[in-house]
């Protein structure tokens, strides 16, 4: 019966710590140029070992639950992640109208894309003070909008390890900027992404005039938005095929920037 009992105890003292264990999701918040933003930490606190760290840019809706679930996915065991509020805290885009007024202002001024990017990825450094982070390996990923983003991180010659684009724009203002790359380079899309696919020679040409490690993976059959759960119009549609194919190549991308691996 004591056995019994002291097997009950430990049983309920594993499925105790079972319950603690979770994501958090830390605010994290800064000011530049007026703007306040308000971004959220993502990490597992069942683990203490410090790892590796990430700014993530999701699509142009922005710092959500949706992105926040994706963040979740991504960080398990093996990364920290900083979910990016790009806009400031006072806009939270919730249709495709209030998201693409959103961007305007970016997509418009580059450098200002680019100063707010540079930002995040000091933000996430400056977290490694009471959270997990590895400040030795840090990376950025970005989804649609926020894989311009990413990109133009990297073309600011941002000293991280790697940045991953999904079905991201390809586009830059200057793209005497690549010669600024540090990182390397995965970029992703869908071979029928009729919004991103047009400018897919121009960017090659950019990277190749680059001395990054750098890929371009064309994913056949895949629209744009082909990670974003819940989207299923003709051109903005997920493909289970090949977000979970993407996010594969994503993590191989990452474990060999960060172990300096091929």
């Amino acid at each position: 019966m004591r056995m019994a009992r002291l097997g009950c105890l430990l049983l309920l003292a594993g499925f105790s710590f079972a319950v603690q264990a979770k994501m958090v999701h830390k605010p994290v918040e800064w000011t530049q140029d007026g703007t306040h933003f308000h971004s959220v930490l993502v990490y597992d606190d069942a683990v203490s070992a410090k790892r590796p760290g990430l700014v993530m840019v999701p699509n142009w809706y922005g710092v959500n639950d949706q992105a926040l679930e994706k963040a979740d996915g991504i960080a398990g065991k093996e990364y920290v992640i900083l979910v990016t509020d790009m806009y400031g805290e006072k806009v939270r885009p919730t249709n495709d109208d209030e998201a693409k007024t959103a961007v305007g202002p970016l997509y418009g001024n580059r450098a200002l894309m680019r100063k707010r990017i540079d930002e995040a990825l000091s933000q996430l450094k400056a977290q490694a003070k009471s959270a997990p982070i590895d400040v030795t390996h840090l990376a950025a990923i970005g989804f649609c909008f926020g894989g311009s983003a990413v990109l133009d991180l990297a073309r600011s010659g941002a000293d991280i390890a790697a940045v991953v684009s999904f079905h991201g724009g390809l586009t830059t203002d200057d793209p005497s900027l690549a010669k600024n790359i540090k990182a390397r380079v995965l970029v992703m899309n869908g071979a029928d992404d009729k919004g991103t696919m047009p400018d897919a020679d121009k960017f090659m040409d950019e990277m190749r005039s680059s001395t990054a490690d750098w890929q371009f993976v064309v994913l056949g059959n895949a629209v744009h938005c082909f990670t974003e759960k819940g989207q299923n119009s003709p051109g903005c549609k997920y493909d289970e095929r090949a977000a979970q194919r993407s996010y594969r190549l994503m993590h191989d991308w990452l474990r060999g920037a960060f172990g300096n691996k091929p």
